[in-house]
């Protein structure tokens, strides 16, 4: 009798945690606009014509990518457009590649016009031999190119994320329709392997219960929403809020420049793309872990606490139902059941979302227990490394803790 009521409260709570957020899910996501539609493929409500848009890709040992990603980015539909490339102390052929890509930029793309008149060039390369004192190497690059910028518009992106041609003028057309100051696109992911597909599946289902992407237009809603792969911000916004002078020591800077735009009450919003931008974000089920070790103790604000409440309840929500309708008899199987259900419900409608396909349901309890492995190593390495170590720069412990917005 015991086991059984124990079965019936903890079922319960987790058949009614999954249900509601599955709920609010689909409800919520319909709100979010795809600009991959036809009705996106538009110029931007703008008089003159386009606003000015910089786009700012930072880049540290990035050689494998870099040169695909500015190919792609010089190829784009817009025509009021800036690149500053930062090559970030780079120790392999990042800034090369990034000279080599600027030299070979044909005369009908070397220079734009600005809708004052003004002169701008396609493509510049920044060079950054020393990190200043009290500043992330990728923070301080992005805040260097931004001083530079003369667009209306900043973008914010990765080295190795691809664009499609018109990407950029959906984008802006959506964000001057909706009279945004911060507009997040979703990318899709490139997965290649088994391991990939099931740890993005999980971290879509996790993003979902934690997250409501929905709610980000919501003004009176503290939910934010950032992403480094585009992250597309007014420039009167950007100096606003205080430039990334604001966020030199944050390790989530993409996230935590979303809940600074939020904060300062200006209007957010998210949208889906389809294919418009696309990134293979590792290589691997344990490249992703890899990746995820650098974060993950700074999304606890790195308080050991935080971190081990956080394994148990990642456990508890994710393990849970598949060890409940397990070990559960009869009609204590019930509320298992419908957590379960809900799991594989998100797993389906993210499907359409992204290259995950549902039947990644049936790895959810391998996935979780290599996330809850993932919060375990990056607590542990950020204490035995007395910080963070990434990409070659350690950033001492202490100074990252100042630094949390």
């Amino acid at each position: 009798m015991g086991w059984s009521l124990f079965h019936w409260i903890a079922g319960g709570t987790l058949g009614l945690a999954w249900l509601s957020r599955i709920v609010d899910a689909a409800l919520g996501m319909r709100q979010i606009v795809d600009i991959a539609r036809p009705e996106w493929d538009r110029k931007p409500p703008t008089e003159p014509g386009e606003p000015r848009v910089t786009i700012i890709v930072p880049a540290r040992n990035e050689e494998e990518h870099v040169g695909a990603t500015l190919t792609r980015l010089l190829a784009l539909e817009y025509s009021n457009y800036q690149i500053i490339a930062v090559n970030d102390r780079s120790r392999d052929r990042t800034g090369a590649i990034m000279e080599e890509v600027a030299s070979m930029i044909g005369p009908s793309r070397e220079r734009a016009m600005g809708s004052s008149g003004t002169s701008l060039a396609r493509l510049q390369v920044i060079h950054i031999a020393e990190l200043p004192p009290g500043w992330l190497g990728k923070t301080h690059a992005m805040w260097t190119a931004a001083q530079q910028a003369q667009g209306d518009w900043l973008l914010f992106t990765d080295a190795d994320v691809l664009f499609k041609p018109d990407t950029l003028r959906r984008a802006i057309a959506y964000a001057e329709s909706e009279k945004a100051a911060h507009l997040v696109l979703f990318p899709r992911m490139i997965l290649n392997t088994v391991g990939e597909r099931m740890m993005i599946a999980f971290f879509q289902a996790l993003f979902v219960f934690g997250h409501r992407p929905w709610k980000t237009a919501d003004p009176e809603a503290s939910d934010h929403m950032g992403v480094g792969a585009f992250n597309m911000v007014r420039q009167s916004v950007y100096q606003a809020i205080g430039t990334y002078q604001a966020l030199r020591m944050e390790v989530l800077d993409d996230m935590k420049l979303g809940k600074v735009v939020k904060n300062a009450g200006f209007a957010q919003r998210n949208v889906f793309g389809e294919d418009l931008i696309s990134l293979r974000w590792a290589k691997g089920a344990f490249g992703i872990v890899n990746n995820l070790t650098k974060n993950f103790f700074a999304v606890l604000s790195f308080q050991v606490w935080r971190t081990v409440a956080s394994i148990i309840g990642l456990a508890f929500l994710n393990l849970g139902p598949f060890l409940g309708f397990w070990f559960a008899d009869g009609w204590a199987r019930v509320p298992y059941a419908i957590a379960l259900a809900s799991i594989f419900g998100i797993y389906w409608g993210m499907a359409s979302k992204s290259a995950v396909r549902p039947h990644y349901f049936f790895l959810h309890p391998v996935s979780t227990s290599l996330f809850v492995y993932t919060l375990i190593r990056s607590m542990l390495h950020t204490f035995r490394n007395d910080g963070i170590v990434w990409r070659g720069t350690r950033y001492p412990l202490d100074e990252l803790r100042k630094g949390l917005v």
